[in-house]
């Protein structure tokens, strides 16, 4: 069935966006299961057409980028699905914005106090609105109509970021502002997120959901790599309040985009909001530990492992840089999560994701522990990158666990849940590593969480020995294949409720 907007059957944010999530946020590539329409509509009139068939029955299409397809993204989603180019298109900039965001609030804190616990806090104190945020939102993106929750959370977010450039435009700028203001922009976040995850598979083609899925991760790590790089330069050109501004006008595009889409009713009308609705979606992560143990690893990598908090301090004192050298840390596990979301179709063919989801967080904790002990940038810089291809790596498996795990009608329950944790574990690790560091000092605070993390991941798989057996991975794909079967496998041993 095509889905609202599709142009033709041819082949061809938030303010704190997580590194890890991105991991996740976020980042299928290797996995899918039939996902049932929330939208049902018929095609759109000169936008749908026969493809001719091949010598093996399929349409030629399912032949193009075949071989390639197994290693790279799929981007046929973009050319088909006219309403997904615009939700895609507003993410790009808006994410972008973020992550200029991201890199000004924590320079400015470090400027105006010199202190890592600081910077720290302000990602502690976006905690609770943030889960508030996804939990409530997730009930939300259940309840109401997904296209007008993503326009209220623009304008929402736009706001918020527009507090900050009045601070910043202030002769002499307060701290307390980055506290408020970034809290309700993250409380925000955690609504806008699972609207936007429930929404895509209302916006494509069943066997593109998990092309569509790459596309998001591969363009937020676009933005951690542009972003904060670029948030170096700019700092140092055209000042903070500029930055902030910036952002501003990007959640302007994305609301833009919003308003373009068609409605996006849940199926069924919607599954009333409240309490109960929250807790059935809780009861089932319970129920499924395999599911519930990825919420965990996640948590440990980012609250021991996630050194952010520092980079200001180090990239001012141990590398001695300034503002430039400061987006380049951020910028740099980004761009290994860029790097590595291109290349994850051989995901497809591993059976055991839950060891793969721990040999990955292994290795995150590992190059954290060594960055944390080499003063040289280019190295450090290199090992960050490491650490975030590792990461989106981990993410994939994780999404995938979580895509059979989870029935579609608490698709945006735990959404909101999945977002929870890998949004909120960065802001604990932000608490975490900039109390360490007050403690012992920056590079104590990097490398003793690195181990903690990889520690943490041998008690997991301990006290969890259901990640360790999981055997639900998919098989190898044909060279026949359509591009959208780099997410096709089969699993052997039984599976989890279908989306």
């Amino acid at each position: 069935m095509t889905r609202p907007g599709a142009d033709a059957m041819v082949t061809p944010p938030s303010l704190f966006p997580v590194v890890q999530a991105n991991a996740t946020a976020s980042a299928l590539l290797c996995w899918r299961r039939r996902i049932p329409s929330d939208v049902s509509s018929a095609p759109d009139p000169g936008t749908s057409k026969e493809l001719p068939l091949s010598v093996s029955g399929r349409p030629r299409s399912d032949h193009y980028g075949g071989r390639v397809s197994r290693f790279v993204v799929d981007i046929s989603p973009l050319r088909k699905y006219r309403h997904f180019r615009r939700l895609w298109a507003g993410q790009v900039v808006s994410g972008l914005g973020s992550q200029l965001t991201l890199v000004a609030v924590s320079f400015q804190a470090y400027a105006l106090t010199h202190s890592t616990l600081v910077v720290g806090l302000i990602g502690l104190a976006q905690l609770v609105p943030l889960l508030a945020g996804a939990l409530w939102g997730g009930t939300l993106a259940d309840a109401m109509d997904r296209r007008k929750v993503l326009m209220l959370t623009q304008v929402a977010m736009a706001t918020a970021v527009g507090g900050l450039v009045v601070d910043a435009s202030m002769s002499h700028p307060a701290v307390w502002p980055l506290f408020v203001c970034t809290a309700a922009s993250a409380g925000f976040q955690g609504v806008d997120w699972p609207a936007r995850r429930a929404a895509l598979p209302m916006l494509v083609d069943e066997h593109d959901v998990t092309a569509a899925i790459a596309l998001q991760t591969t363009i937020q790590q676009l933005a951690l790599v542009a972003g904060p790089a670029l948030a170096g330069v700019l700092i140092s050109t055209i000042g903070l309040s500029a930055v902030y501004g910036i952002d501003v006008a990007t959640f302007s595009v994305a609301l833009v985009a919003a308003v373009l889409l068609v409605p996006l009713v849940p199926s069924g009308g919607g599954t009333p909001m409240g309490l109960r609705s929250m807790t059935e979606g809780f009861r089932h992560l319970r129920q499924e530990k395999l599911l519930s143990a990825t919420y965990w690893i996640d948590l440990n990598a980012m609250i021991f492992g996630m050194p952010r908090a520092v980079f200001p301090a180090l990239g001012v004192g141990l590398f001695g840089g300034g503002a430039g050298t400061v987006g380049l840390l951020y910028a740099a596990p980004g761009a290994g999560a860029l790097i590595g979301s291109l290349f994850t179709g051989w995901c497809s063919r591993v059976h055991r994701q839950g060891r793969a989801i721990a040999a990955c967080v292994v290795v995150w904790g590992v190059t954290i522990a060594v960055f944390g002990i080499v003063p040289v940038l280019w190295i450090g810089l290199t090992l960050l990158a490491l650490a975030g291809a590792a990461d989106v790596v981990s993410a994939v498996f994780r999404q995938a666990v979580q895509q059979r795990a989870v029935p579609q009608h608490l698709q945006g329950r735990l959404s909101g849940t999945f977002f929870a944790v890998v949004a909120g574990g960065p802001r604990l690790g932000d608490a975490e590593t900039g109390v360490t560091a007050a403690i012992g000092g920056p590079q104590f605070a990097v490398w003793s969480g690195g181990l903690a993390c990889v520690v943490g991941v041998v008690v997991l798989l301990w006290r969890v020995p259901e990640l360790w057996r999981d055997d639900g991975g998919g098989s190898a794909l044909s060279a026949e294949a359509t591009t959208d079967a780099i997410a096709e496998v089969t699993s052997e041993l039984g599976e989890g409720e279908p989306l």
